[in-house]
């Protein structure tokens, strides 16, 4: 037996309607569910506002949106407007990003393995900053210089050896990483002599990222520790702390705020002498509290003694991370969102694979029936970004509310969008 949703996992427009359906920027949800249709990504948009100024406010030397958690062309304008850089992995990410109407100078050009038509293309639209994360990347940017571009503003991007507290998939700053130069190794001292003596770059700063989802600010802090005495060294103008701030996704969990991160990890910086001015690149802690997912219930099948599962008409496409991490989420019915959950579920998607899970271990009402909406909170992080085509299924709509308004920001694929690339 499991007591409501915790309000404090749902969008911060969330309210509930004298009817007791759960309501999202003063709209009732399961009219939206009606009028777009499900699966539905449903965002919050005063949400996304406030935790953008949040970190705008928290960080005073600069942060940017790590756009790879949730991009489109409404969002990039959202993160710019409320003051933000964004922060993109792809010459994708930067074409939506500047598609938008956001100026390339405050774009941060991230990526392991950057092409070298994509850093031409960064070049030529004059990208604000470029963290280079390889030999062989400077070495691209070296022979760009000779086709006469301008030069790049650089930061090294360096690998402290430190294990954040998180999955294995989404830790980065171990010295076991695909990213960055090792501290340990040398390799980040070694960068960093290259790129002062080359004149293809401008070095102007250091960045170092331990991961994703990591909740403790004693991780980001250790890694300051390992990286500040190079920062002190070569007394660049800017050191970036990166991302990776966890959100709590279920019930049990509990996170720190933008701004509780934010104090914690420019003490550390202080205490620790790196000099310049401190950013950072915040991305699921400004985007996932802000969805949630909207489902329509197609089968519900009770094996006795067993479990009960229930099929919606999404799953690992629109959110793979279950699948991928082991992610946990809650369940809820919009109809009867201030009720008590009584019946034990496992939410699982329509997609011809056992694993297909979207909730292992769910809490619905008792009596929900096949075509009731189902809605999974905190889903606005890595949904929509890591959604796929499997089975040949169309990836959802996403919709904006705010002020009693809902407006459409993304369109539902449609069977002629799958066909329109298959050209055999």
């Amino acid at each position: 037996m499991a007591g409501p949703i915790r309000f404090s996992l749902l969008p911060e427009s969330a309210g509930v309607s004298p009817d007791g359906h759960l309501t999202i920027g003063g709209l009732d949800t399961l009219d939206l569910a009606t009028e777009f249709g499900t699966p539905l990504f449903l965002y919050d948009e005063a949400h996304l506002r406030s935790r953008c100024r949040e970190a705008v406010e928290a960080f005073p030397g600069g942060v940017a949106y790590a756009s790879k958690a949730f991009l489109c062309r409404a969002m990039a304008r959202i993160a710019a407007d409320e003051g933000m850089s964004i922060d993109v992995a792809s010459g994708g990410e930067l074409a939506v990003v500047l598609s938008a109407g956001v100026a390339a100078s405050r774009c941060v050009l991230h990526g392991n393995n950057k092409s070298i038509g994509e850093l031409r293309d960064a070049l030529v639209v004059g990208v604000g900053r470029i963290v280079i994360d390889s030999f062989d990347e400077l070495a691209r940017l070296e022979a760009l210089a000779l086709e006469g571009l301008p030069t790049p503003n650089v930061l090294i991007r360096v690998t402290p050896g430190v294990e954040a507290h998180t999955h294995e998939f989404v830790m980065t700053g171990q010295e076991d990483s695909k990213f960055g130069f090792g501290w340990h190794s040398g390799a980040a001292h070694e960068a960093v002599t290259r790129a002062e003596a080359s004149t293809a770059v401008r070095l102007v700063g250091l960045h170092c990222h331990i991961g994703s989802q990591v909740f403790s600010a004693e991780n980001f802090a250790k890694a300051i520790e390992v990286v500040a005495p190079l920062a002190r060294e070569v007394a660049l103008e800017e050191f970036c702390v990166g991302g990776g701030l966890g959100v709590a996704y279920v019930e049990a969990e509990e996170a720190p705020t933008i701004s509780q991160w934010a104090r914690a990890t420019l003490a550390a910086c202080a205490h620790a002498g790196v000099p310049g001015r401190i950013t950072a690149e915040p991305g699921r802690a400004i985007v996932a509290q802000a969805g949630i997912t909207l489902y329509e219930v197609g089968t519900i099948k009770d094996l006795a003694g067993i479990r009960t599962y229930v099929s919606v008409d999404g799953g690992m496409s629109d959110n793979p991370r279950p699948v991928l991490y082991g992610s946990g989420y809650e369940t809820a019915l919009p109809r009867s969102i201030a009720g008590d959950r009584a019946l034990p579920i496992r939410l699982v998607g329509k997609h011809c694979e056992s694993g297909d899970l979207l909730v292992r271990e769910g809490w619905v009402p008792d009596d929900l029936v096949v075509g009731d909406v189902v809605c999974t909170p905190v889903t606005g992080a890595y949904g929509h970004s890591m959604a796929s085509n499997y089975n040949r299924l169309t990836r959802p709509a996403i919709v904006f509310v705010g002020q009693g308004t809902a407006r459409l920001v993304v369109r539902r694929e449609t069977v002629e969008d799958l066909l329109s690339t298959d050209v055999g």
